[in-house]
């Protein structure tokens, strides 16, 4: 079955159908780099990762561009308030997205072309849509005629006149009609500019994503994708731009994520609740952000809070627990002769893990299923190892290991269990220690204590240190392999 995913401009799912058999061609608006990113950015960037990353596990070849708007009013603007030039400033802020995207784990793009590197072919594309009649020069501007395109709004579902009729012209606006937009604005004292046929200026917006993308990817391709609030005016406009030029259709796709929200509030630096991607990395692992992300399907909106991470950060380590616990399974200690003790019904569940991984993520990427599944699996193997006897079965382990090398490789699509499992609970055990008032030290010694006591057949004593350490947040769980502790989650 092919993947199904949703379209925009049609507003339905549908299959997937590249236009080159096997090569999918993938465009994404990516930022405007005058500031740090935020958690928005990050769900752009996490989502779009993970189609990525499931497109190649699927077996296509993906090429996938990713933009940076670095010339842009907001640019300019933050550059004259740091006295400092707008290309040092978007540089500056480039670099420490990267940064931010490393410690994300997010894939580079195929290519990341910067607006300031294809001037020309933003003129070129301009010169052609005014030798169409689609735009017109107004002084030292240029305009899109959106009149000149009939289809304009139909991505975004709006219609042209209801638009014009909301329109207000501002005083000495130099444009025909209220609702035609920027290509190139002429210069301001104290801006960058470039040369063109028009005089000195520099590139609207939403022409420079058509002027990039036709270069990279050509006329049409065959995934468009960004935030839901890039779809109109930005990718509207994109549309009427890019058709009107070339009389062929942009894009046979088009993917928007949801929006995210600060405990059911619009993030808003006003409102104090705006988070950027390392203010929510000082307090959480990285995956735990990815996590969260993924427990939610794309499109739907995202509300970050408190307990939604403390849910992410429960169920991150629940996957790294029972990954440890594989690891752990003894090859030593392997009976030949002892017939599996995993129910046909489970070993079942086990042996499909990937097909019903792969049959959720058909379907437009649903990740939050597809996790589903994969705790599903986690669920069993626990149950098993539960019940392993000190001398495991041969068909046992194998069954164990294979499901969980199978979930490991599944999870790296949304770019989890990317650690070592010991390592990453011994991490944080360590640092959840640096909160209480006991050390690993006395932890272990306590537990030697009771199994003492245990061995002796002194009860009370056993069940007084479990007491002592629950009350100090240490829970001991016993099985057949001898007894580990964690601390308990709030």
């Amino acid at each position: 079955m092919p993947i199904q995913t949703y379209n925009t401009l049609s507003r339905r799912k549908e299959p997937l159908k590249p236009l080159e058999n096997g090569h999918i061609k993938l465009y994404v608006c990516g930022i405007t780099s005058y500031d740090l990113c935020h958690i928005g950015h990050a769900r752009s960037a996490l989502a779009f990762d993970m189609i990525v990353r499931y497109l190649r596990y699927r077996g296509y070849i993906v090429t996938y561009i990713r933009n940076f708007t670095d010339i842009d009013d907001k640019i300019i603007n933050r550059a004259a308030e740091q006295g400092t030039s707008a290309s040092a400033l978007a540089q500056r802020f480039i670099d420490e997205f990267y940064v931010d995207m490393d410690r994300l784990g997010v894939d580079r793009p195929t290519l990341e072309p910067r607006a300031t590197e294809h001037i020309q072919e933003m003129i070129d594309l301009i010169t052609e849509l005014i030798d169409k009649g689609l735009a017109y020069p107004s002084g030292t501007d240029v305009y899109y005629s959106v009149n000149g395109f009939p289809e304009y709004g139909k991505l975004s579902g709006r219609n042209l006149d209801d638009m014009q009729a909301g329109a207000r012209i501002a005083i000495n606006e130099n444009k025909t009609n209220p609702m035609d937009f920027v290509l190139w604005k002429g210069s301001k004292p104290g801006e960058p500019t470039w040369d063109s046929p028009w005089g000195p200026g520099r590139p609207g917006w939403h022409i420079e994503c058509s002027a990039m993308s036709r270069k990279y990817l050509g006329d049409t391709f065959d995934i468009h994708g960004g935030g839901k609030d890039l779809i109109f005016p930005h990718h509207e406009n994109e549309v009427a731009q890019s058709e009107g030029a070339s009389g062929k259709k942009f894009v046979n796709t088009w993917i928007h994520h949801g929006f995210v929200t600060i405990s059911d509030e619009k993030m808003s630096k006003s409102l104090g609740n705006f988070l950027t991607i390392r203010d929510v990395l000082k307090h959480y692992h990285p995956e735990v952000l990815r996590f969260f992300i993924f427990s939610t399907h794309y499109r739907n909106p995202l509300d970050f809070s408190e307990t939604a991470m403390a849910d992410a950060t429960a169920g991150l380590d629940r996957l790294y627990e029972c990954m440890a616990t594989i690891d752990a399974l003894n090859d030593a200690g392997i009976s030949e002769e002892k017939t599996a003790l995993a129910s046909p019904k489970d070993s079942k569940k086990l042996r499909t893990i990937e097909e019903r991984f792969q049959k959720a993520m058909d379907d437009d990427f649903n990740t939050a299923m597809a996790m589903g599944i994969l705790f599903d699996a986690v669920k069993v193997i626990n149950k098993i190892c539960q019940q392993l006897p000190v001398n495991p079965s041969q068909p046992d382990i194998t069954l164990l290991k294979e499901a969980g090398a199978l979930i490991k490789k599944l999870a790296a699509i949304m770019g989890l269990l990317q650690e070592d499992a010991r390592s990453y609970l011994q991490q944080k055990k360590a640092a959840l220690l640096n909160g209480l008032d006991i050390s690993e030290q006395e932890i272990l010694q306590l537990i030697q204590e009771r199994k003492d006591a245990r061995a002796v057949k002194d009860w009370a004593r056993g069940d007084t240190i479990r007491d002592q350490l629950l009350a100090m947040g240490i829970e001991l769980k016993d099985s057949s392999s001898g007894t580990t502790w964690e601390i308990k989650r709030s």
